[in-house]
C-alpha cells in the first residue's frame, strides 16, 4: 500500500482479549469510541449463520452459541503457522488480526470523521521479531501503514511519563493481560524514559486464570453427574464464559455461585451445574500462575542491574492485575506496594496514541517526553567455535539502549578460505540454529591466506524504526558487503514446497519428513515457550529439507534429515 505519510495516525492496543484505539489531538489523549458507543472492542472474530463476517461484540456474544463459529484469543497464536476454524474454513492468526484491525479502521474513521490509514501498534514486550512481523502484516492486510510498533508496557509508561515529567524515580511496570505478561524496568528523569531491561511470558494471561476455573467447574460438575464433557465444545464454550464472569466478580466479592441451567445432558435428562467458589480457592488455583511472574521480574532487575529496593514505584497495567492476589503477591515479592496510576485497560491505547502523536508531531516534544527503548532478543550470527561450527556469536546483547551500533572482528577458520557467510540471528541459545535466522550474506574475494590471518569486520546496527543493519567489511581489502532487516516487516521469501514429493528422491525422506510433521503437530496442541520454540524450529527444518529435495540437493537433504532425527530425539 502506497504510504502518503498524511492524515493523523492512532495508536491501538492489539489483545488478547480486548482492543482499543486512542489518538492525541489537541493537547490530549482522547479514547475512540467503537460503532456500539463503547471504547473496548472484543477481540473476537466470527461468520454468523448466513457466512457473514462478524466481529467485536457480535463475535463475543456468539461464542457461546456457536463457538465453532468463533475465534478467540487469536494473539496467542501470532508468529505461528497454526490455521484456526471459523466455520467451513480455516484462517491464520494473521488472517483474523487482519479482520481486527480492518474493524478499527473502519470504526476509528467514522469517529473521527476522515479516512484513518495510519497506525502505532503494541505488541508485548517480550514478543520475537516474528510475532511482531505477524503483527505488521496484520495491519497492512487491514489497510493501515504500520508507523511503528511499540513496546506494551512502554506504552504504559508513556501515559504515565507525560504528566510526571519532573520526577525522577525508577519505574517497573507489571503488565499482566488477558494472555500475554511483561514487565519493564524503566528510569524517568529529566523527561527523558528511558527502558533499561524487558522481560516477560507470551504464556501467561487472565486466560489462564479461567482456564483454572473451567477445569475445577468441570471437574466437580464430571464427578457429581458422572458423565464426559470431553469433545463437548458448546458446554466447555459456557462453562468459559461463567469462569470469565466468575473471575471478574471474585475481584470485588468474597464469594461468587455459578448457575448453568443445562450444562448437557445425560439419557435425555437436561443437567445443571451450580457450585459457589470462594476467592481464597480461587486464589489457590492460580496462586502459581501468579508466581510464575517473580522470574521475569528478577531478570529485568538483573539486566537493570538495580535492586528491588531501590524502586520507587510499581505500576499495574491489564485488566488481569486486578485480580487482589497479584497487588498482595508482588507488595510481598517486591516489598514496594503497587500503584493503579494509570488505567489498567486503557493506558497501552494511549501510550500507543503518544507515540502516534509524537510521530504525527501533534506532541510539543520540545516540551514534552523523549522515550529511549531496548532490544528484548539477543543478535548475534553463526560462527565456528571450538568444535562447532553452530556457535551463536553475541554481537548485541538482549536489553541494550536503541538505537545502538556494535562490532565484532572474526578471523578465517580453515587455510585458503575464498568466502565467509554471515548468518544473523535473533535469540537467546547459545546454538546458532536453535535461534531465529533473520537474513544471511556472502562475502567472498578473501585473498588466498593462512588460517586466522584474515579477519572480517562485522558491524550491527540497530535503530528505533526497527532497521537493523548489518555489514561486513574484509579488513585487508576495504571489500564491503551489507543487508538491511526490517525488524518491524521484512519476511524471508520462501520457495513453494508444496510440491515436494514429485521429486524422483522424495521417498528416501519421506518417512522422517511424515514423522517430523507429526511431532510438530503434537507441539503446536501444547502450550509454553519453549514448545513453541521447538514446533517453529522443526517447522524451519521441514521447510528446509522439502526445498533441498526439490532442488535435488541429496548433501543438504542429507545433513537437514539428521538434524530433524537429533531434534525428534531430543524433544
Amino acid at each position: 500500500m502506497e504510504n502518503t505519510n498524511t492524515g493523523s495516525i492512532i495508536g491501538i492496543d492489539l489483545g488478547t482479549a480486548t482492543t482499543e484505539a486512542a489518538i492525541f489531538k489537541d493537547g490530549k489523549v482522547e479514547m475512540i469510541c467503537g460503532f456500539s458507543g463503547s471504547i473496548v472492542t472484543p477481540s473476537a472474530v466470527g461468520v454468523d449463520e448466513s457466512g457473514n463476517l462478524v466481529v467485536g461484540d457480535k463475535a463475543k456474544a456468539q461464542f457461546v452459541l456457536a463457538p465453532e463459529r468463533t475465534a478467540i484469543e487469536v494473539k496467542r497464536k501470532m508468529g505461528t503457522k497454526e490455521k484456526i476454524a471459523m466455520g467451513r474454513q480455516s484462517f491464520s492468526p494473521v488472517e483474523l488480526s487482519a479482520m481486527l484491525l480492518e474493524y478499527v479502521k473502519r470504526y476509528a474513521s467514522q469517529y473521527l470523521n476522515e479516512d484513518i490509514n495510519r497506525a502505532v501498534i503494541s505488541v508485548p514486550a517480550y514478543f520475537d521479531d516474528i510475532q511482531r512481523q505477524d503483527v505488521v502484516e496484520a495491519g497492512k492486510r487491514a489497510g493501515f501503514e504500520v508507523e511503528r510498533i511499540i513496546n506494551e508496557p512502554t506504552a504504559a509508561a508513556l501515559s504515565y511519563g507525560i504528566d510526571h515529567l519532573e520526577e525522577e524515580s525508577n519505574i517497573l511496570i507489571y503488565d499482566l493481560g488477558g494472555g500475554t505478561f511483561d514487565v519493564t524496568l524503566l528510569e524517568l528523569f529529566e523527561g527523558v524514559l528511558e527502558v533499561k531491561a524487558s522481560s516477560g511470558d507470551n504464556q501467561l494471561g487472565g486466560k489462564d486464570f479461567d482456564e483454572r476455573l473451567v477445569r475445577w467447574l468441570r471437574s466437580r460438575f464430571e464427578e457429581k453427574h458422572g458423565i464426559s464433557l470431553e469433545g463437548n465444545i458448546h458446554a466447555m464454550a459456557r462453562l468459559k464464559e461463567q469462569a470469565e464472569k466468575c473471575k471478574t466478580a471474585l475481584s470485588s466479592s468474597e464469594e461468587e455461585t455459578i448457575r448453568i441451567p443445562f450444562l448437557a445432558e445425560k439419557d435425555g435428562v437436561p443437567l445443571a451445574l451450580e457450585e459457589t467458589i470462594t476467592r481464597s480457592q480461587f486464589e489457590e488455583l492460580i496462586g502459581d500462575l501468579i508466581r510464575r511472574t517473580h522470574d521475569p521480574i528478577q531478570v529485568v532487575l538483573h539486566d537493570g542491574k538495580i535492586e528491588k529496593e531501590d524502586l520507587d514505584l510499581v505500576l499495574l497495567v491489564g485488566g488481569s492485575t486486578r485480580v487482589p492476589l497479584v497487588s498482595r503477591d508482588l507488595e510481598e515479592f517486591l516489598g514496594t506496594q503497587p500503584k493503579g496510576e494509570i488505567d489498567p485497560d486503557y493506558s497501552v491505547a494511549m501510550g500507543a496514541a503518544i507515540q502516534a502523536g509524537i510521530i504525527a508531531g501533534t506532541v510539543d516534544t520540545d516540551n514534552s517526553i523523549i522515550m529511549t527503548d531496548v532490544n528484548p532478543y539477543t543478535l548475534g550470527i553463526r560462527t565456528l567455535s571450538d568444535y562447532s561450527d553452530d556457535y551463536m556469536s553475541v554481537i548485541i546483547p538482549r536489553n541494550v539502549t536503541i538505537p545502538v551500533t556494535r562490532h565484532q572482528v572474526y578471523y578465517t577458520a580453515a587455510p585458503g578460505q575464498s568466502a565467509a557467510e554471515i548468518e544473523i540471528y535473533q535469540g537467546e541459545s547459545r546454538t546458532a540454529s536453535r535461534n531465529h535466522l533473520l537474513g544471511k550474506f556472502t562475502v567472498d574475494g578473501i585473498p588466498a591466506a593462512p588460517a586466522g590471518e584474515e579477519s572480517v569486520d562485522v558491524s550491527f546496527s540497530y535503530n528505533q524504526n526497527g532497521m537493523l543493519g548489518v555489514s561486513a567489511t574484509l579488513v585487508s581489502t576495504g571489500k564491503e558487503m551489507s543487508i538491511s532487516i526490517d525488524m518491524m516487516g521484512a519476511k524471508e521469501e520462501r520457495t513453494d514446497v508444496t510440491q515436494w514429493k514429485a521429486s524422483p528422491f522424495a521417498g528416501d525422506y519421506r518417512g522422517t519428513v511424515r514423522r517430523a510433521e507429526k511431532i510438530m503437530k503434537q507441539l503446536g496442541q501444547e502450550t509454553g515457550e519453549s514448545q513453541d520454540e521447538a514446533a517453529r524450529e522443526l517447522e524451519d527444518l521441514i521447510y528446509q529439507i522439502k526445498k533441498a529435495v526439490m532442488e535435488e540437493d541429496l548433501d543438504e537433504a542429507d545433513y537437514l534429515e539428521e538434524e530433524i532425527r537429533t531434534l525428534m530425539e531430543e524433544l
